[in-house]
């Protein structure tokens, strides 16, 4: 029979106490209070000063809250240790608030498209001078927001989502800003509106990448930084390596990439170095070349798979 094993290699993304994101919580939470804060403030705005830019960027403030608040109850879930069930406890809690957060965004952005289209039909009289200042104000605080999440964005994709929203939201301040200058100057009402699609249409798209990525993990995908048939090549360079077979490599949530692999090994290199300095040698071959967290290999001699394989059957 095969032999397994488990190997685990510690990064710096991944702290020792959870996943990439939990090392993100406290600016995650100084994000959340910065968010709620400027939502409160361009409602108003948006209202005194009948600018649909300003509720639209109030609108998308108010779905960054709810991925912010998301984000940080996936961390609590992900967080709480593994059980006799979930083996890898509730890591993947993360990447379903992420795509939660996609789902919201697609709905945020299709709803400000529409009301900008309607703005077209029926114009309405936008105080300019109000709009700058909601806005700039808006811009100041999404920019200390993208600040706080820059490094954490690279690691996780629950922080990634936020910094996503958040980076909308500023270039959605500027377009309100500009829209609001337009109106100061010309009296060309149809800017507001203009804005809006502009804020509507940078939503969407960055939406659809990281749908795309949440998706990719919950499809299992291999991670887009290991190429699997350059993992393949390291393993049969190895000396006494024959063949490898039921190779797999997936991502449990941010920052956690997984590997297993029934490697053939010929019986004369196994015995004359062993089990344990293989499963090294292997270990050793992907750790160095490969950002992978968890390696399981499964040793079989020559002819093993083909008794495999009758065992399915």
């Amino acid at each position: 029979m095969g032999a397994g094993h488990d190997h685990g290699h510690a990064h710096s993304h991944a702290s020792a106490g959870g996943t990439a994101t939990s090392a993100y919580v406290g600016r995650l939470r100084v994000a959340l209070s910065i968010t709620l804060t400027v939502m409160v403030v361009e409602i108003v705005g948006g209202v005194v000063a009948d600018s649909l830019a300003l509720v639209a960027d109030a609108a998308h403030m108010a779905t960054d809250a709810l991925g912010l608040g998301m984000a940080l109850l996936a961390i609590h879930f992900a967080n709480r240790p593994p059980t006799g069930n979930r083996t890898f406890g509730y890591a993947r809690a993360e990447i379903l608030a992420a795509l939660a957060n996609c789902l919201l965004l697609l709905v945020v952005g299709g709803y400000v498209l529409y009301e900008a289209i309607q703005r077209f039909v029926t114009p309405a009289d936008t105080e300019g001078g109000l709009t700058i200042v909601f806005g700039a104000i808006g811009l100041v605080a999404n920019m200390i927001s993208l600040t706080l999440l820059m490094r954490g964005q690279k690691e996780s994709l629950n922080v990634r989502g936020a910094f996503l929203e958040v980076a909308a939201d500023a270039l959605g301040s500027l377009a309100v800003i500009v829209s609001a200058a337009v109106i100061l100057t010309t009296g060309w009402q149809a800017a507001d509106p203009i804005a809006s699609l502009v804020i509507g249409l940078m939503i969407v798209p960055r939406t659809f990448k990281l749908l795309r990525e949440t998706l990719d993990v919950l499809l299992e995908s291999a991670p887009k930084d290991v190429d699997m048939t350059e993992v393949r090549t390291h393993i049969l360079a190895l000396d006494g390596v024959e063949d490898v077979h039921d190779l797999h490599a997936w991502t449990i949530t941010s920052g956690m990439p997984v590997l297993s692999a029934h490697v053939v090994v010929r019986s004369d290199v196994l015995s004359a170095i062993g089990h344990e300095k293989m499963l090294h040698e292997l270990q050793n071959c992907l750790g160095d070349h490969f950002d992978v967290e968890h390696c399981t290999f499964q040793l079989e001699p020559v002819g093993h798979a083909e008794h495999e394989a009758h065992l399915c059957h």
